[in-house]
C-alpha cells in the first residue's frame, strides 16, 4: 500500500481541554489556578494552527452541564472568561483570528455575554483561523436547536418537511459554514465525547492523550497531527478504493 502523506493538515481541529482540575490538585492548588494555568495552553494551540495552516479550531471551554459544578468554580470561571477577553482579543485581532462563542449565551451575565459579542464583531472580518469557543454548548442542544431552527423555517412555509435531509439540517448546526471537523482531541486521559460536537463529528478522527491540558504545548499537538497524517480515512470505502 502506498505511504500516506506526513504533512496532510487538518482543516478543523476541536479540543476538549480536560485535566485542568487535576493538574491543579497535583500541586495542591485550588481547581481555578488549573483553569489560569490552561490559558497558556489555549495560546500554544492557536499559534499552532496558525502555523500549520488550519483553518478552524474549536475549543470546549464550557459545557451546558458544566453548571453543576461548585458555585465556587463557576464564579471563577466566569471571571476567567471576562479577564481573558480583555486580554487576548487584541492579540488575536493582530494576528487575523475570528472569534466565535457557540452554544447558549444567554444564559451568562448581560456583562459577559456583551464582552463575548463585542469580540465576535470585532474579529468579525478576519480570516487567518477561525477560533470557536465552545460555551454553554452541548451537542444535543446544538442538534436539537438545528431541528427547532428548521422547524420554524417549515411554519414560514420556505420549505417543506419532506426537504429536511441531513444537508438541510446541518445548515442550521452551530458550525455549518466552518470545514468539517476533521481532528477531535481529548486531553487529560479520559476516552469519550461528553457531549461535545455531536453532529459533527460523525467521520472526525479522534485522538486521546493522557497529557493535561496545562501542560499541553506544540510538541504535543503535533505529535497529535503526525499521527493523523499517518491514518487512513475511508468514509465508507474499502482501503483500496482509497488507495487506487
Amino acid at each position: 500500500m502506498a505511504a500516506k502523506p506526513v504533512d496532510r493538515v487538518p482543516r478543523h481541529i476541536a479540543i476538549v481541554m480536560d485535566g485542568n482540575g487535576r493538574w491543579a490538585k497535583k500541586r495542591l492548588r485550588p481547581r481555578s489556578f488549573g483553569h489560569h494555568a490552561g490559558q497558556k495552553a489555549v495560546r500554544e494551540a492557536v499559534e499552532f494552527c496558525l502555523r500549520r495552516g488550519v483553518a478552524s479550531l474549536t475549543l470546549f471551554a464550557f459545557s451546558s452541564e458544566n453548571w453543576q459544578r461548585p458555585a465556587t468554580e463557576v464564579s471563577a470561571l466566569m471571571e476567567l472568561f471576562l479577564k481573558a477577553l480583555d486580554r487576548e482579543v487584541d492579540e488575536l485581532h493582530g494576528n487575523g483570528v475570528r472569534i466565535r462563542f457557540i452554544g447558549d449565551l444567554e444564559a451568562f451575565a448581560p456583562e459577559l455575554r456583551n464582552r463575548m459579542l463585542g469580540a465576535m464583531e470585532r474579529t468579525a472580518g478576519n480570516t487567518a483561523l477561525n477560533m470557536n469557543v465552545a460555551v454553554n454548548y452541548g451537542g444535543r442542544w446544538d442538534i436539537a436547536r438545528a431541528a427547532r431552527l428548521a422547524a420554524e423555517a417549515v411554519a414560514r412555509g420556505e420549505f417543506g418537511p419532506g426537504d429536511i435531509d441531513e444537508s438541510r439540517l446541518h445548515d442550521y448546526t452551530c458550525l455549518a459554514d466552518q470545514p468539517p471537523l476533521d481532528l477531535f482531541i481529548r486531553t487529560g486521559g479520559e476516552r469519550r465525547i461528553s457531549n461535545f460536537l455531536l453532529w459533527q463529528i460523525a467521520y472526525a478522527e479522534l485522538y486521546f492523550t493522557d497529557t493535561l491540558w496545562p501542560d499541553v504545548d506544540q510538541a504535543c499537538l503535533a505529535e497529535a497531527l503526525d499521527d493523523y497524517a499517518r491514518r487512513e480515512r475511508r468514509y465508507g470505502r474499502t482501503g483500496e478504493q482509497v488507495t487506487s
